[in-house]
């Protein structure tokens, strides 16, 4: 049973890990433009913007509501469609300059997602942590290793529930960006 434990821990823990780096990489994506044929951004641009402007939204309700799959998925599919919008709406996006209300906007989100990635971080050190020690005293204090193992779970459910924030905050800069689109 052990060992069926320690493999749900690493697949969660490989999803966790899966979820983070776009998160961390959203924000330092530059866009590839060709310089024969720079994009334009138009009226399905707009579609695209308002579209995962929705889903970030339900997401966070979602992951509110304590439906971390369905935010999940949710926050993947807004990360495609931001990620479309920096590859073909490059330039644009390069050529708006932020109000100060919105550059502030733009740090307090950095900053947010990055202490939800560092909390999200320690949860899964001290989830792993718990992890070992109960597979250690297993033997001699079975009741001790299944109290490890539930507050490791626990931990990885909101290790992994931060993550999920973290990429929110992190999209609604991208969010920012882009409304332009829609103006």
């Amino acid at each position: 049973m052990t060992f069926l434990r320690t493999i749900a821990l690493l697949v969660a823990i490989f999803v966790i890990l899966a979820l983070a780096g776009p998160a961390r990489s959203q924000t330092k994506a530059q866009p590839q433009v060709d310089a024969a044929h720079p994009a334009k951004c138009g009226p399905d641009h707009a579609i695209l913007y308002k579209r995962a402007v929705g889903l970030l939204d339900n997401a966070e309700k979602k992951l509110t509501a304590r439906y971390t799959t369905e935010a999940k998925a949710l926050v993947k599919e807004a990360n495609s469609l931001f990620s479309t919008l920096t590859k073909e709406c490059g330039p644009s996006q390069q050529q708006r300059l932020l109000s100060p209300k919105e550059e502030q906007q733009e740090a307090i989100n950095q900053k947010l997602s990055t202490d939800e990635q560092n909390q999200a971080d320690r949860l899964l050190k001290s989830a792993e942590d718990k992890e070992k020690t109960s597979v250690q005293i297993e033997a001699q204090q079975p009741e001790q290793s299944m109290k490890y193992q539930k507050e490791a779970r626990d931990e990885y459910e909101q290790a992994h529930k931060r993550y999920i924030k973290a990429q929110i905050y992190a999209l609604r800069n991208q969010q920012m960006v882009f409304r332009f689109l829609v103006l």
